[in-house]
């Protein structure tokens, strides 16, 4: 069954489903979306999380094992399984047909992953979970969708923007929900059930820090190793969450592959931009990347990020802000050295 990010909260206040899957390319959804579900399991007794990321040599008869095994903390268990952009393949997809065979009553699995193609969705074990479970696509949202969310967002804190400051504020995150969501927590601190105009909401993105991350995405795109460091050197100073400027680095890897696939296939580049939310301002840093970079360099990106994101959820990331450097020259010149971080010991 599909529901969409905004139909979840309803979707959850009937029933709980043994399965969730939320897949897509907007991060902050995602995380909104595992996060509701959270929530109204734990009201229904799940109270025991643990969490599984997909990685190569990933053993998944850990996963059935826990899922069929009885919780010594607790009478339910809620299982969370971030494929970090990859596809399960063939032991994943028995192992994800495996789990529905036998449903546990007593466990909810949550299982994120990249955008859900059609080649996914016709899959064997997709279609498995989907049966059981609910499918939450969280898509990259633009024009009247990305303002009805913000509609919603201002409805939730209690705040009154105007309309040319709502407009300001979505062109100066472009399009970006985590740093859209930060600056409307801070509006509400500041002016809660009071008129924001479009000064005071300037105002207050010109005085943020983590806006130089927009900085970084230019430097990324040209390939501007010098800037990207220097960029990162104000972030590290200005104590920025490296999961922000993570997020940046997997928008900008998943949307130059997007583009760089339909290339293959002989897509028109016009429509590939618009497909993709590249703005005009952006098109001519895009199509430097695209020209330097490769389908290959790209996807060793993408594996740059998943591991930085396990290593850090698990607290074995040595140097976050070295390893972030790391990640930003692959984007300027070819890189083929591993990313430092500590191994655990077992």
């Amino acid at each position: 069954m599909r529901s969409y990010a905004n139909q979840l909260a309803s979707h959850l206040n009937k029933a709980l489903h043994p399965f969730y899957m939320v897949f897509g390319e907007e991060p902050f959804q995602e995380a909104q979306c595992v996060y509701e579900i959270k929530q109204a399991a734990k009201k229904q007794g799940f109270d025991e999380v643990v969490k599984f990321n997909l990685l190569p040599g990933f053993d998944w008869q850990e996963l059935l094992a826990q899922y069929n095994s009885m919780s010594l903390f607790s009478d339910r268990t809620l299982i969370e399984l971030d494929l970090n952009q990859l596809k399960p393949g063939t032991p994943g997809s028995q192992a994800f047909k495996s789990l529905t065979e036998y449903l546990n009553p007593d466990v909810i699995v949550i299982i994120k992953g990249c955008k859900a193609g059609q080649d996914i969705q016709r899959s064997a074990w997709f279609k498995a979970l989907d049966k059981h479970g609910l499918f939450i696509p969280c898509y990259t949202l633009s024009g009247n969708h990305l303002h009805r969310w913000l509609d919603t967002q201002c409805k939730q804190l209690q705040l009154n923007l105007a309309h040319e400051a709502k407009t300001s504020l979505l062109e100066a995150t472009e399009g970006n929900l985590l740093a859209t969501h930060q600056e409307l927590e801070k509006l509400s601190l500041l002016y809660k059930h009071q008129p924001i105009d479009q000064t005071q909401v300037l105002s207050g993105l010109l005085n943020q820090a983590k806006f130089d991350i927009f900085d970084l995405n230019v430097a990324l795109l040209q390939g501007n190793a010098n800037t990207a460091v220097k960029v990162l050197l104000k972030l590290a100073d200005d104590n920025i969450e490296p999961i922000s400027i993570i997020w940046t680095f997997n928008k900008e890897a998943q949307t130059l592959l997007a583009i760089k696939l339909g290339m293959l296939e002989g897509q028109n580049m016009a429509q590939l931009f618009k497909q993709n939310n590249i703005w005009k301002n952006q098109q001519a840093a895009t199509q430097q990347a695209l020209e330097r970079l490769t389908i290959e360099r790209l996807q060793q990106i993408i594996h740059f990020l998943a591991e930085f994101d396990s290593a850090y959820k698990r607290s074995a990331m040595v140097a976050p802000y070295q390893a972030l450097a790391h990640i930003a020259l692959a984007f300027c010149m070819p890189l083929n050295i591993p990313l430092p971080y500590q191994y655990e010991v077992t």
